[in-house]
């Protein structure tokens, strides 16, 4: 079992996802992860006109990319740099309309194995304490990968 202290920095977790995934960069940086701690994440999403949805409110895509990044971020800090773990389930619960302000997501992993990761992912506009959506997913890591 992995251990439930990180293995990367945030520094280090941060130059390997814009190393192996600039994409998520395109239009301009929107996601930053602010913190990882024992078996846990927090990123935020800015505030961005590309986010939204017609009515003005930040769409579902946003907040599943956001949730996605946020668990990924949490297992590679405990399991090094994997860049092919992979998602193999999320769930997703959109509680009410986020206030058009940053997203703030707290990750907290539930199980943390040698071939797959559970974890969870709530929601809040920045400054608030009510949750905007919740998700669970799981991610597979390959086989012989882990620590490299």
């Amino acid at each position: 079992m992995a251990s439930h202290h990180p293995v990367m920095t945030k520094d280090d977790l941060i130059a390997f996802l814009d190393r192996e995934f600039p994409q998520m960069h395109m239009g301009g940086q929107t996601y930053f992860l602010e913190e990882i701690g024992p078996l846990s994440a927090r990123m935020r999403m800015d505030y961005h006109d590309r986010h939204l949805r017609p009515g003005g409110t930040i769409s579902g895509p946003a907040m599943m990319t956001l949730a996605d990044l946020a668990l990924y971020a949490a297992i590679l800090a405990h399991v090094g740099p994997v860049a092919l773990a992979v998602t193999t389930s999320l769930n997703f619960n959109f509680l009410r309309k986020p206030e058009p302000r940053p997203l703030i997501a707290e990750c907290r992993l539930l199980k943390l194995g040698k071939r797959l990761a559970v974890g969870e992912v709530s929601m809040v506009s920045q400054g608030s304490c009510e949750v905007v959506c919740h998700a669970t997913g799981t991610y597979s890591i390959p086989e012989g990968q882990r620590g490299r």
